[in-house]
């Protein structure tokens, strides 16, 4: 979508066009200051789980980003990409819980160490990507998978965290399987702990309609 108004209208006029109408069906709403995270199941092209990001001024969006991920017919995990708990207690723990996730990303995703693994994930573990599976093990089944089958695979940079009670939001860049990528991570966070993940995994693509990078 190009920038602007008419940028906006273009592409909505663009969706009119597919051979089945857009269907969009928000499941959850965080909020930290100006940004606004909307994670939702579409109907567009087939399923698909989106987040859309939005930074607000003056009560209208000037900035928007998204994450978007087809939706497979089976997950390994059997949940849904979606799926799962959405209300929003915790809301004094925002900050340690964005801090517990920030700590998580920086030095489990980004810096590749997993000696203190333990003191971020739970036991009880709930996964949402379709290619893991729950607990620590489902996660240490696919880094070997990957491992075993040399697909690189790491976080890059942290460009945007939207914290609200016990939900924390990432916004980051990376690779996998050797193309740069765009990761959108959710996470539950429960007595301390990353309880649930929800996520899309996005190729950065080469050409945009803008001069504004994906991030």
């Amino acid at each position: 979508a190009p920038d602007g108004q008419a940028g906006l209208l273009g592409f909505a006029g663009y969706l009119q066009t597919l051979p089945t109408p857009v269907k969009i069906n928000p499941v959850r709403v965080l909020q930290e200051g100006d940004l606004v995270v909307v994670h939702s199941d579409y109907a567009m092209n087939g399923p698909k789980a989106v987040f859309d990001l939005f930074r607000i001024s003056d009560n209208k969006l000037v900035e928007h980003w998204d994450g978007i991920q087809d939706v497979p017919t089976t997950t390994v995990s059997g949940r849904g990409m979606t799926d799962g708990p959405t209300e929003i207690v915790d809301r004094d723990k925002t900050d340690v819980n964005k801090k517990l996730v920030i700590d998580f990303v920086s030095e489990v995703l980004v810096e590749g160490d997993s000696t203190n693994i333990t003191d971020y994930i739970s036991s009880e573990y709930r996964q949402h990507n379709p290619n893991v599976a729950d607990g620590l093990s489902g996660l240490g089944d696919f880094i070997g998978y990957l491992a075993q089958n040399k697909i690189s695979f790491g976080y890059t940079t942290i460009h945007n965290v939207v914290a609200e009670g016990n939900f924390v939001f990432v916004q980051s860049e990376g690779d996998f399987g050797g193309q740069p990528t765009a990761f959108y991570d959710l996470f539950r966070v429960e007595d301390g702990l990353l309880v649930e993940h929800w996520d899309t995994v996005q190729e950065i693509p080469t050409e945009m309609a803008h001069t504004n990078g994906m991030f």
